[in-house]
């Protein structure tokens, strides 16, 4: 039997796009519960298990919250400028880098109630979309061109994704 893999615990991305109303509702219903989500999977936990890494090498429970609040303003923003853009060139930027920053040192506060804004106001967007307005997008230097479709699914994706790097960590820990 092998190790799970800590690194990817719900599995990669899958390429999947959010095209279809369906899944274009079960996406962004995990946007919507991603603030509280995230806050329960970090409920009660101490400073030195904030700052635990969810596995060897990775990032702490601190900097995957603080990730998750940067690297979801960013996805915003991208939204935005796709729907008032014609397939814009975004920037990427060094998430690791990022993440070692003062800044994500913080107590998780500041992140989550961005979070919170952040999402009633990205789940208010992406609730309007009509089927035109996800054939937009933009191109990532490194992902190449991205629908709004596929965005939807890949941030959907990344919550759950980050949410279980912590819950998998505590169930793991006992904590």
């Amino acid at each position: 039997m092998t190790a799970p893999d800590l690194r990817y615990p719900i599995g990669r991305f899958d390429g999947q796009s959010a095209g279809t109303a369906e899944a274009r509702a079960a996406a962004i219903a995990v946007l919507r519960a991603l603030p509280e989500r995230l806050r329960a999977a970090v409920a009660g936990l101490t400073d030195a298990q904030l700052d635990t890494p969810y596995r060897e090498g990775g990032w702490t429970v601190r900097q995957v919250v603080h990730h998750v609040a940067d690297s979801h303003m960013n996805a915003f923003v991208r939204c935005k400028l796709a729907l008032t853009e014609d397939w814009p060139t975004i920037k990427s930027y060094d998430e690791a880098a990022w993440a070692r920053l003062a800044d994500c040192a913080l107590p998780l506060e500041p992140s989550l109630a961005l979070i919170d804004a952040l999402h009633t106001r990205w789940v208010a967007l992406l609730g309007a979309l009509t089927e035109a307005d996800l054939t937009r997008g933009y191109i990532h230097p490194e992902g190449g061109r991205q629908s709004l479709a596929t965005v939807l699914a890949i941030y959907a994706w990344h919550s759950r994704h980050h949410t279980a790097h912590i819950t998998v960590l505590r169930t793991r820990m006992g904590w």
